[in-house]
């Protein structure tokens, strides 16, 4: 079987900023017409973007698809809730991490894996606020050291 090509529409840098990602998922979208049009154009953010599991469904709120431009009447709702398909065994499973303390699902990015949008979720702890400092330490020694490794190699 071919490699399928993932061509990335939109990524959410902020949730690796805020989250420990533990466990990631590849889920598709339910979608109309145009947003798929909106969406090969590269008009979409999740910066905003959280996601719930209702009555058994996994939906994504604020995942905001701009409006296709040359559409019509048939332009849906940019910040509509949209329908993630995934297979009830995973549901499940989500929904019991979930209900532990601390857990939430955030969306990491979203692309086309051949002509099909995909969104990949994450399961999410919360950091702290001296979580994020250490990181931001971190990457700054990082940038530092590629700096001087940089500068001696000149």
């Amino acid at each position: 079987m071919a490699k399928v090509e993932k061509k990335l529409i939109a990524n959410n840098k902020k949730a690796r900023h805020d989250y420990f990602l533990e466990e990631c998922f590849e889920a598709g979208v339910e979608l109309c017409g145009t947003e798929v049009k909106s969406l090969r154009m590269g008009k979409c953010s999740i910066k905003e973007a959280f996601v719930r599991i209702e009555n058994g469904e996994v939906l994504v709120y604020g995942m905001h698809i701009s409006p296709y431009e040359k559409g019509n009447i048939f332009n849906r709702d940019p910040l509509r809730p949209k329908k993630l398909l995934m297979h009830k065994a995973e549901i499940r499973k989500l929904t019991g991490k979930i209900a532990e303390k601390g857990y939430t699902l955030v969306p990491v990015e979203v692309y086309f894996k051949g002509s099909l949008v995909k969104v990949e979720i994450a399961l999410a702890r919360g950091k702290k606020l001296y979580d994020k400092r250490h990181d931001i330490a971190k990457k700054d020694m990082r940038r530092e050291a590629e700096r001087d490794f940089k500068i001696k190699n000149l």
